[in-house]
């Protein structure tokens, strides 16, 4: 009996051992630099330094420059995604050497994410939950040589950090001080029903076609009783303003309407969309995304 319990205790030790082992291996990065310079190479070359035993991927680094909004969308888009026990590294900042702090947290769903807190996680926090937040001790985790650099954190830190997270060289713990669960938050259009009216907010624009993706769920749709042919109402506002209006048939493919004709449906993440088929609705009527973008929309016949 004694010798089963070792054996048992032995083996969960080493299958414990084997998913943090698994797990802390595996950094993505994101950022807004582009990748026309050395940036994202010197980041990747920092985190290999750490430990050449790691898995390096890019999200992307086609961020529009400055805009945290979207680096808080795309982490949303796509962190999900990922196993649990994959570290971030998200770079959008244009505080960059000010008193924004520099945070590593964990998501109640075991994902780590190495970013200034200056928005970027607004999505994250309400999607996934925030664990623990962590500011960076950078005393103990910045790369060596670099306390004379002010602007580049996302090597000097952000990168070096999260290598040292995932490689299994640190603990979370020792990231640095505990704070609380509350993040800096951009604040936007929540995706609500008020009647028989949908509210929400222009996530992003689906930028290779320029379709518009809202932050309506497939649940809020459905309250409204649609069904496809049936032609919705929308208005388009940016800071309160309203920058477009027009209908829309509810349609299950681009295909149901004609070249050139707009169409509302439910993109990849099953929310709330519009497009003109086979051109570009966002450039064509001037519509943007963020967090001053809204919606709203209504049915017009039942």
């Amino acid at each position: 009996m004694m010798r089963n319990r070792k054996t048992f205790i032995t083996l969960l030790f080493c299958f414990c051992a084997t998913v943090l082992f698994a797990q802390h291996k595996t950094v993505v990065f994101q950022t807004d630099f582009g990748v026309k310079d050395g940036a994202v190479s010197a980041m990747k070359g920092v985190a290999m330094g750490v430990s050449p035993d790691l898995k390096l991927f890019d999200l992307t680094h086609e961020i529009p420059a400055y805009n945290v909004w979207e680096a808080a969308y795309r982490l949303e888009q796509t962190v999900p995604y990922w196993p649990a026990g994959t570290v971030f590294v998200s770079v959008v900042d244009p505080g960059v050497g000010t008193n924004r702090k520099s945070v590593v947290v964990k998501t109640r769903t075991g994902h780590f994410i190495v970013t200034p807190d200056n928005g970027t996680l607004t999505l994250i926090a309400e999607s996934l939950g925030i664990a623990e937040r962590r500011e960076i001790d950078e005393a103990v985790n910045r790369r060596n040589g670099s306390q004379q650099s002010y602007t580049f954190h996302g090597r000097d830190v952000y990168a070096y950090t999260a290598a040292r997270l995932a490689s299994g060289a640190i603990s979370f713990e020792q990231v640095g001080g505990l704070l609380s669960n509350t993040v800096v938050s951009i604040p936007y259009q929540k995706a609500l029903k008020e009647g028989n009216v949908l509210k929400g907010n222009i996530s992003i624009l689906d930028i290779q076609y320029g379709n518009i993706w809202t932050n309506i769920s497939a649940e809020l749709v459905q309250q409204l009783h649609l069904k496809y042919g049936q032609t919705l109402h929308v208005s388009f506002f940016h800071k309160g303003k309203k920058v477009y209006e027009g209908l829309a048939p509810y349609s299950e493919t681009f295909g149901a309407v004609a070249k050139g004709k707009p169409l509302a449906y439910l993109n990849s993440l099953m929310q709330l969309s519009f497009a003109l088929n086979q051109d570009n609705f966002a450039q064509k009527f001037h519509v943007g995304s963020g967090g001053d973008w809204s919606v709203v929309v209504g049915v017009v016949n039942k």
